[in-house]
């Protein structure tokens, strides 16, 4: 029995995926559950399991995008696992001698997987074969992107002869690969929120003395008392970040047409980077949680990120965007906003500078901090209120964030 499987539906208004890497070859025998493929989707990630034990036929490159419920690949459910014994049909072979062709017959259905040549590197397909042609191209100078370096129609439609210049003797290779799904979509939406929004940042810089001193005298008793959930930065931002949105609401709203669009609660997304890219999963209801809470659903989303686990609906709305470039040592930046969202924070490194505290000239741990915001919703006033009342609440995290009692805060 031949089994086709489908592309399934990685989740709500996507319709195409791309895939990303074929996890097993043409031919090969997989199991029923076995991870075959990884599949990108424009928000996610996800690998594709084997809905059945068989022989697999693939019917589609990687690099290949494909529509939700398309063919990907053929499962052959009848075909024996190799290495597997198999007396009853060693009997059947000796009392039907004359019908010795039948194993021929098999070797000749298998011919297009030991034909493999046209996935050899350098090698391109018919279609672009012709284009090559047509544009009197070799295939050896064209480097192909498709799978074992197979010379695909895209790579031959862009392919050119290269212009001669003064040699140099230098090195002059380049290599072109195709952005994976995710990644274009990220940049699709980074273009939109530039070109479709009225985008602003203001700027302020934070003492971040207040945060050190409750870090250094509860961390480690916070750690023991949590499982290793360390104390970090980010749940004092989380904590200033819904504080500051209870205080200007329009900065938790966004468009929608000619409405806006205000919300009661606070889903704040966390920008993360993963080996797939920027990934922005979401800490929903932030407002109900403890610092320790806000700490240990960071940590399991950033862990989910980091080892490609992460899902659509982890990262699915989101009413505010935190994201902190100072980890990679970034002093200042505009961060974009996060479409349809209307603002997002930027945190950056902490340098020790020298600053005026009380007509004195005394060095402190310091950052910067921006809020890009989109100015048709909300106005200067409360953009650079928000950005206040964010600065207050970090340098007085104890009244403005802990109600005064940092153990109780902190569940010591």
């Amino acid at each position: 029995m031949i089994l086709e499987m489908k592309v399934p539906s990685p989740g709500e208004s996507i319709t195409e995926v791309e895939i990303a890497t074929w996890l097993v070859k043409d031919g090969d025998y997989v199991e029923k559950d076995q991870a075959i493929a990884e599949v990108d989707s424009d928000k996610a990630t996800l690998e594709l399991p084997a809905e059945a034990s068989g022989i697999i036929t693939l019917k589609a490159e990687e690099g290949d995008a494909v529509a939700v419920g398309a063919v990907v690949c053929l499962i052959d459910t009848s075909a024996a696992k190799p290495g597997a014994s198999a007396p009853a049909p060693a009997a059947e072979v000796k009392k039907e001698e004359p019908k010795v062709e039948a194993p021929k017959a098999e070797v000749k259905k298998e011919e297009p997987k030991a034909a493999a040549p046209t996935y050899a590197a350098g090698t391109p397909s018919p279609a672009a074969r012709k284009i090559l042609d047509e544009k009197n191209i070799a295939a050896s100078a064209v480097q192909g992107t498709g799978k074992a370096g197979r010379i695909t129609k895209d790579d031959a439609v862009n392919a050119s002869v290269p212009s001669m210049g003064t040699p140099t003797g230098g090195s002059r290779g380049s290599e072109r690969s195709k952005l994976s799904m995710l990644r274009r979509k990220v940049a699709e939406r980074l273009v939109a929120a530039k070109n479709e929004t009225a985008m602003l940042t203001t700027f302020n810089e934070v003492n971040m003395t207040p945060i050190n001193k409750i870090r250094n005298e509860y961390k480690d008793a916070f750690k023991a008392k949590h499982g290793g959930v360390g104390l970090g930065f980010m749940s004092f931002f989380t904590k200033a970040v819904i504080r500051a949105l209870q205080m200007y609401p329009d900065v938790n709203s966004m468009m929608d047409g000619d409405y806006k669009v205000a919300y009661d609660f606070c889903d704040i997304s966390i920008a993360v980077s993963g080996p797939k890219g920027l990934m922005v999963p979401v800490v929903r209801n932030a407002e109900n949680l403890t610092f320790r809470g806000v700490e240990a659903e960071i940590k399991r989303l950033a862990i989910r990120a980091r080892d490609g686990q992460i899902t659509v609906d982890d990262m699915t709305g989101g009413t505010f965007t935190i994201t902190n470039g100072g980890v990679f040592g970034s002093m200042l930046s505009t961060p974009i906003i996060n479409p349809p969202q209307s603002g997002i924070l930027g945190m950056h490194n902490i340098i020790e500078r020298p600053i005026a505290v009380d007509g004195r000239v005394e060095i402190h741990p310091m950052m910067y901090v921006a809020l890009s915001y989109d100015h048709r919703i909300i106005d200067g006033r409360e953009s650079v209120g928000f950005l206040v009342a964010i600065k207050e609440a970090l340098e007085n995290p104890l009244e403005l964030l802990m109600n005064g009692d940092a153990k109780k805060a902190l569940e010591l």
